[in-house]
This record gives structure tokens, C-alpha cells and sequence, in this order.
């Protein structure tokens, strides 16, 4: 899998994508993330990216014009299964979502800033648009991380356990069960006794018994 980022900071995203599995699943050849600096496609001398919007109002705007031309260097070299715009009015990420773009080989993610974007970015080269939240950050950079951490970590081979990804919460629409390591005691409080049982299949039970109960008192609407 390749991922295109598109920010005017690209400074932010070094050290995430600089570590732990992120940074193994990019060693490893499982996936090759590259930011590219949006300024670098502005043909102002400042390196502006942004304006003042048509008919007044405060804030500033991404402009249409180096987005253009970041996005259609990209295409020129690979075709893109999808061409996402972080934006607190897109859709909401869910597991599902990261499911399903796991599966893609090209993504883009161009990170909004300041206002937004001209809306003729959204409807002449979007695909999809995606939220973390009902929420508003600074910059799409760190909503670009959330997702490519979601994306990443469902690729085959990344995780050293690959069964570790399917029994995460979401997955099944539950969330996941309590979990525990050693001691086995501690201060008194002690493991669940079916843990230490040995018993595989009353094991599982109990750990959806118990995902269930935690969903039910936690996340009903996913139960609906």
C-alpha cells in the first residue's frame, strides 16, 4: 500500500510516522507513506496557500490551485483508489471504514487548514471525506494520523500477531472483552479464576460474555 499525505505542515507528521509499528510496517515494505509539502506547488513567491474568502468573513482559505497541481503530479504517476479530505463535516471513521481501506492500494489524504478548503477542491477531486469527530483541530494533519494508524495496523504482516487486529473492539460491532497480564494478584485483587483455567473454549465464551456486558453498558447503539 502507498499513502500520499498532502499538508501544508509536513513537519507535524515526522515523528508519527516515525516510530513503533508504524515506522516497522514502513521498514518492513508494507506499506509506503509520503508527505508531500504542499507549498512546494504554489507558484507564489511567498509560498502562500491561502486566501481570504469571497464574501468577507474571518478565516482564510486553502487554495484550489496547488492542491490541483499536488494531486495531479500524484495521478500522473499511479492511479488512486481514493482521494480523502480530513474535514469535521465528512463522514464519521468508524472501523468499517478503516476495514475497507485496508484493502486499497493507493490513498491520498489531503490535510484541510485554516477555514478549509475552496469547495471546488471537494467536488472536482474528492472521493471520499472522513471525520474523527465532532470536533474541530488546528489542521487535518493529526486527523490523517488517526486514520493512517487505523489503515496500517490492519495490513497483513504488520502487527506480529495478525489475529490481534480482528479481536479489537469494533470489529465484531462489540467492544473488547477486560484484559489482564501478571501478577496474577495484586493488592488483593485477583485475576478472573477462568483465565488462569487453561480451558480455551469457556475462555472465549467468557470473553464475549464479558464484551457483550461492556458494550451494553458502554455502547448500546451498537447493539441496535
Amino acid at each position: 500500500m502507498r499513502i500520499d499525505i498532502i499538508t501544508c505542515l509536513p513537519r507535524l507528521l515526522d515523528s508519527f510516522f516515525a516510530h513503533s509499528i508504524l515506522q516497522r510496517a514502513q521498514q518492513g515494505g508494507y506499506v509506503e507513506v509520503v508527505v508531500h509539502d504542499l507549498r512546494d506547488y504554489t507558484a507564489d513567491k511567498h509560498r502562500r496557500v491561502d486566501d481570504y474568502a469571497f464574501g468577507g468573513g474571518a478565516g482564510m482559505v486553502m487554495q484550489i490551485e496547488p492542491i490541483a497541481r499536488c494531486i495531479r503530479a500524484l495521478q500522473a504517476d499511479r492511479t488512486y483508489d481514493e482521494i480523502i479530505y480530513m474535514t469535521p463535516d465528512g463522514e464519521r471513521l468508524n472501523q468499517r471504514t478503516a476495514n475497507a481501506l485496508s484493502l486499497r492500494q493507493n490513498l491520498i489524504i489531503l490535510c484541510g487548514h485554516y477555514k478549509g478548503v475552496d469547495e471546488r477542491v471537494r467536488a472536482l477531486f474528492i472521493t471520499k471525506e472522513i471525520s474523527i469527530g465532532d470536533y474541530v483541530l488546528s489542521g487535518g494533519e493529526l486527523a490523517a494520523c488517526v486514520l493512517s494508524d487505523a489503515i496500517i495496523r490492519l495490513l497483513p504482516g504488520v502487527l506480529n500477531d495478525e489475529t490481534s487486529a480482528l479481536t479489537d473492539s469494533f470489529q465484531d460491532n462489540l467492544l473488547a472483552p477486560p484484559v489482564y497480564t501478571r501478577p496474577a494478584e495484586f493488592e488483593g485483587h485477583r485475576v478472573p479464576d477462568i483465565l488462569l483455567s487453561g480451558h480455551e473454549a469457556k475462555i472465549d465464551e467468557w470473553r464475549h460474555e464479558q464484551a457483550l456486558e461492556r458494550t451494553r453498558i458502554r455502547r448500546p447503539d451498537l447493539l441496535e
